[in-house]
């Protein structure tokens, strides 16, 4: 302390947990195949997941320039449409379509969140600075480095969720979006070491918005977009570190006015293991159906009951779900929902419309199916108890698995069988089930956008690998223009 009796202002090193992840996004090679092919699958989902949420109107209307005629020719693509934005703006547009309709992929630790988020920045990103390279006779970023980015994206969001729950604070997993958004973003615009802490710092210093607007009675379509907000934050604040902007060495430690300190608790931020590729080789994806992860099980059983319940809906007088803590603490709900965002974030709900209808999609969230009477009546006859097995096998890192259980019990005394699901089928343990779905499901969601002869362009590209790879960004991001 100066003899004036104020605090001195002296130049230190950034916080080690910022160094760290600065360190990796610029240095660390990926050299896990594995990675790259699950990166590839997520690509693919995500793109095919964001062209099926333009057929939902709600989505629409936040895509386009912030203020009409705000346009960039030359700047970043949005796959579906025609829009060529600033790289920020394209960053919310593509990060908003990917998460809209809730089927992109997920990541559950001590903190739920969706990695491929991150896509919004690095698709934005590489295209915008891909085209001006170009422009300038120089070489542009190829696919390989959207995979890589994807990988490091996917890692330090994930990575930050084993250990650090923004949710017991009331904070918003899209925090951590923005962090590894910031991290890729800032590297793809080649940034040093120097304005990557930079641009990280001011990410933190951001702070987190409040989880209110994903839990009763506040829930809302805003979880729908806050992704494509974080992403394209993440963008906005290494543009700015690129540009000279400065950093706060102690954005997350100082004493009183830091991260740790107004919105942690008080408790250190740290990393539950080494940055690598760990988070992009066990990523869960959402192959069947848009459901609120910790439902994806449940929503399977459901299905399996399908054809034994749905004649005898009068006779039913119980429903047992037995799930885990996190879904009881997340998608338990009873009582009237609102809309869309209110619904996929129903664990009843979302039973109740599989045993009904034997599927699930995007529109039996909207009101249309929603006003039907059936599923209220079978959300009242449910109740939910939580296995404690079930919920330590959810934080068990050998298993991480996402057990639901079903049981429907008649007024004749008699029940189905109790349907257990631990593991859905977008897990690493039925990769070899599920990624060929994937595929089915990125060709389906790519002919709700597409001519067949332009699905089955874009197909041939994009399962091609070593084509993929060596593909330029540019020239990708044309094929998905209309």
């Amino acid at each position: 302390m100066s003899s004036s009796g104020y605090l001195e202002n002296k130049e230190m090193t950034f916080d080690p947990l910022i160094e760290e992840i600065a360190d990796y996004t610029l240095a660390k090679g990926i050299e896990s195949e594995e990675a790259y092919s699950i990166a590839q699958h997520v690509l693919l989902d995500s793109l095919g997941t964001g062209l099926l949420a333009l057929r939902f109107p709600d989505c629409t209307k936040h895509l386009g320039p912030i203020v009409p005629g705000a346009s960039l020719p030359g700047g970043a693509r949005v796959p579906g449409t025609r829009y060529e934005l600033d790289p920020v703006h394209a960053a919310f547009n593509i990060g908003c379509m990917i998460r809209w309709l809730d089927y992109n992929d997920t990541w559950l630790a001590a903190e739920w969140g969706h990695p491929s988020d991150n896509l919004g920045s690095i698709l934005a990103v590489a295209d915008y600075v891909s085209r001006n390279r170009v422009a300038e006779g120089k070489k542009p970023l190829y696919m390989k480095d959207v995979l890589t980015m994807s990988i490091k994206a996917h890692e330090i969001q994930g990575v930050l969720a084993l250990e650090n729950s923004l949710n017991r604070v009331g904070l918003d997993h899209v925090h951590f979006v923005k962090i590894a958004s910031t991290a890729v973003a800032a590297a793809m615009l080649g940034a040093n070491r120097e304005e990557l802490c930079s641009a990280l710092s001011n990410a933190w210093i951001d702070g987190a918005s409040l989880r209110t607007y994903r839990h009763a009675p506040n829930t809302g379509s805003r979880k729908s977009w806050a992704a494509g907000d974080a992403t394209s934050r993440g963008v906005r604040l290494a543009l700015m570190a690129v540009g000279g902007e400065m950093g706060y060495s102690s954005a997350l430690s100082a004493k009183n006015w830091g991260f740790q300190d107004v919105l942690f608790q008080g408790k250190e931020l740290t990393l539950g293991r080494s940055l690598g590729s760990y988070v992009m080789e066990n990523i869960l994806f959402k192959i069947s159906f848009p459901a609120e992860f910790h439902a994806q099980t449940a929503v399977e059983c459901a299905l399996q009951l399908y054809p034994k319940v749905h004649k005898r809906l009068d006779e039913i007088n119980r429903i047992t779900l037995t799930t885990h803590q996190s879904a009881i603490r997340i998608i338990d709900k009873k009582g009237p929902l609102h809309n869309p965002a209110d619904r996929d974030h129903c664990l009843q709900y979302m039973v109740a419309i599989g045993l009904l209808f034997g599927t699930l999609t995007a529109e039996h969230y909207e009101e249309m199916v929603a006003k039907d009477p059936r599923i209220d009546a079978l959300r009242e006859k449910m109740v939910v108890v939580e296995d404690e097995q079930y919920s330590k096998d959810y934080l068990d890192p050998d298993k991480r698995s996402i057990a639901n259980a079903v049981q429907v019990h008649f007024n004749d005394g008699t029940k189905t069988e109790k349907v257990i699901c631990e593991y859905p089928i977008g897990h690493r343990r039925r990769r070899e089930e599920g990624l060929p779905k994937v595929i089915e499901k990125y060709e389906a969601n790519l002919l709700t956008r597409f001519p067949r002869k332009k699905t089955t362009e874009i197909l041939k590209l994009s399962l091609d690998y070593e084509r993929l790879i060596q593909t330029p960004v540019h020239e990708f991001m044309a094929l998905f223009i209309i």
